[in-house]
């Protein structure tokens, strides 16, 4: 299946996330903020990214613009799930970048479906 970056600075989180997305088949690496993921984005490929918004050092929408200015993840599908659910920071993450957003608490069948679209 597909690897996938899970950043989150909630290690809670983190952990229900790996586990919805392990359980999938998926292997996951974990990124405890946005500078951490960028980091690891930089040395490994992935095939999907999901992303906080509010994080420490570099939030999601920072993440999505860094990661988009580099080739190998012009096409990367980046979702954001976080507890922002404004249609203000919806338009702010579609101008960042991202693929689509999902709002927590998360369902993990609905978590699981929206990847499985967004993965080609």
């Amino acid at each position: 299946m597909a690897v996938i970056l899970a950043v989150d600075d909630s290690p809670s989180m983190r952990k229900m996330v790996s586990f919805t997305l392990t359980g999938a088949g998926h292997r996951v690496v974990e990124a405890q903020d946005g500078q951490d993921a960028y980091e690891k984005s930089q040395i490994q490929h992935f095939d999907l990214v999901l992303t906080d918004q509010n994080m420490p050092r570099l939030d999601g929408l920072g993440l999505t613009r860094k990661l988009r200015e580099h080739p190998q993840f012009k096409t990367t599908p980046i979702l954001m799930l976080t507890t922002e659910s404004s249609d203000l920071m919806k338009q702010a993450g579609r101008a960042a970048g991202a693929t689509g957003w999902l709002v927590k608490p998360f369902d993990p069948a609905r978590l699981l479906d929206v990847i499985n679209k967004v993965i080609k």
